[in-house]
């Protein structure tokens, strides 16, 4: 039977794994140029990786942007474990780490197809749709406490 673990890292702890994902999901799936998706905030950033079976096959990272802030990004999971549930996983486990942070709101900018999920999260969306890096997204928000 797998099981799925969910594992908050620093970036060095966890940075192979970090951007193994990330490379096969944004790079070679998607396109994004290294220069854009290794931005250079992981180090400041915290990071949640999901393994399964031992294998790590998710990532997403919190970045606060202030006391009151943080942006939830990289969300990531490898395409053979897609529609698990487990990016909605990571997701709720970023936003319960940044509400122990007494964080007030959590922002987003969504790739555009899966804003849905993010919807039954409870993010909210917020102006028009724009363009990163080559590809579709929305900006959203949520209110936490």
């Amino acid at each position: 039977m797998s099981r799925l673990i969910l594992k908050k890292v620093d970036y060095l702890e966890g940075q192979t794994a970090i951007k193994a994902v990330r490379i096969q999901v944004f790079q070679v799936e998607q396109g994004v140029a290294p220069s854009l998706e290794f931005d250079g905030e992981d180090q400041a950033a915290k990071h949640i990786l999901a393994y399964l079976d031992n294998q790590p096959i998710g990532t997403v990272r919190i970045r606060y942007l202030d006391n009151q802030t943080a942006k939830i990004e990289r969300l990531a999971v490898l395409s053979h474990a897609r529609g698990q549930g487990i990016g909605k996983q990571l997701m709720e486990k970023a936003v319960e780490i940044a509400a122990n942070q007494g964080i007030k709101e959590v922002v987003i900018h969504a790739q555009e197809y899966v804003q849905s999920l993010y919807q039954k999260l409870g993010f909210t969306l917020e102006g028009e749709r724009f363009d990163e890096a080559g590809i579709p997204h929305v900006k959203m928000r949520k209110k936490l406490g």
